[in-house]
């Protein structure tokens, strides 16, 4: 069974593996809380992963190690399990799903490890992944369901206590559940008030519904651009371990997520992925009782690929307001352009994209309508540009 000293054994052994990431207060994000960032996005192959899966192979017989590793991941995992290899010395045959973002795939191979892609997400590719061990023999480095894992990622837990001691809350992201597992079984052991939250996205709640129901269930399918916490069903050690030790599960959707990355890459200087985001962003949307509190966020991974940041940034702009949309109905007439330019700018918006359509269903002979697209500070400006428009007798089709 899981014991303290087995994570103060993994601490061990790891400190000369790992950073002991920094606690960074969050006085730039907008909260209720006195807010605290966990910064495992900037831990050795950029997530939390490293510390489970070393400790993990570290224990492995000689014998084990002849006949290799064989793993399934996302691609967090994944760069754990090929780090440690290659620096113990194994053979890693690791399983990643399509969907894996292709700068974690390449981040992979860089360690030395043989990649198998597998159509679907990370259960399809678990299931070829256990295949494989059963006909090679090879040692299997499971993400979460595994108490050493476990014990792994529970060193952010006394890491988080040294250096956040007399803290309220820790929020935590969770797929399979093996990271809040671990947190949360060294937090209720050596500081049992403190609270201890997860967060999962809304598309992939696999542990939060197995929470509300009390047994594990599996999900027919996940949605979520978090890939890295996109588990169809819970592990049955983690999800004995969140029912003994986690106080609530909670979901964020995608928008939230994305506005959070943006929020931690502007008022932090910090990436992180869609994952790694999740607990910022059920901090910033109000989701927990944390009032007050004063908090800690695992950050827990900053693997985003570059190819989907853009997007990621432009979904966050628009869920906070700072992107919009207006289309107004207009006689097509001279200076009809002049005058809305006009509201737009007193109001300090900033117009980047004007669209003019003549006529149109359910419109006058001689209207047409103008698409609008502005920068904006937030919602409530958004609500003035539209009160303004309102003002000048302008009909608007879409509103902000």
């Amino acid at each position: 069974m899981l014991s303290l000293e087995r994570v103060y054994q993994a601490a061990h052994l790891l400190k000369d593996v790992i950073r002991e990431t920094d606690m960074i207060p969050a006085t730039n994000i907008k909260t209720n809380c006195d807010l605290f960032l966990k910064t495992e996005n900037l831990q050795n192959t950029g997530s939390f992963k490293l510390r489970g899966a070393y400790f993990e192979m570290s224990q492995m017989s000689q014998e084990e190690r002849a006949k290799g590793v064989v793993a399934c991941s996302a691609g967090n995992h994944a760069q754990g399990v090929g780090f440690a290899a290659r620096a113990l010395g194994i053979k890693a045959t690791i399983f990643l799903p399509s969907t894996a973002p292709i700068s974690k795939v390449e981040a992979t191979r860089q360690y030395g490890a043989e990649i198998r892609l597998v159509d679907g997400v990370y259960d399809d590719a678990f299931n070829e992944a256990v295949k494989y061990q059963q006909e090679t023999g090879a040692a299997f480095v499971h993400p979460f369901n595994d108490e050493d894992v476990i014990a792994g990622q529970g060193t952010i837990g006394l890491e988080i206590l040294k250096q956040l001691p007399h803290m309220d809350a820790v929020v935590v992201p969770v797929g399979g559940g093996g990271l809040i597992s671990g947190i949360a079984y060294v937090i209720k052991k050596l500081k049992p008030d403190c609270k201890v939250y997860g967060v999962q996205a809304e598309g992939a709640c696999s542990m939060s519904n197995a929470m509300e129901q009390n047994q594990r269930c599996t999900l027919s399918s996940v949605s979520t651009f978090a890939d890295g916490i996109a588990v169809k069903c819970p592990g049955e050690l983690t999800f004995d371990m969140c029912q003994k030790y986690v106080d609530q599960i909670i979901t964020v959707n995608d928008d939230e997520i994305a506005t959070a990355i943006l929020t931690l890459m502007e008022q932090q200087k910090l990436v992180s992925e869609g994952a790694g985001a999740v607990a910022v962003a059920a901090v910033m949307f109000n989701k927990l009782p944390l009032e007050g509190k004063r908090v800690c966020a695992i950050v827990s991974g900053g693997n985003i690929d570059v190819n989907i940041l853009s997007r990621v940034i432009n979904r966050g702009l628009q869920t906070s307001g700072r992107l919009s949309e207006v289309t107004i109905e207009l006689l097509d007439k001279p200076g009809q352009l002049r005058d809305v330019a006009s509201i737009i700018a007193n109001t300090g918006a900033n117009v980047t994209k004007v669209s003019h359509k003549v006529g149109g269903e359910n419109m006058d002979i001689n209207g047409c309508s103008l698409h609008v697209s502005m920068e904006t500070r937030d919602r409530a400006h958004l609500k003035e540009i539209e009160e303004a428009f309102n003002r000048a007798g302008y009909k608007l089709i879409h509103k902000p």
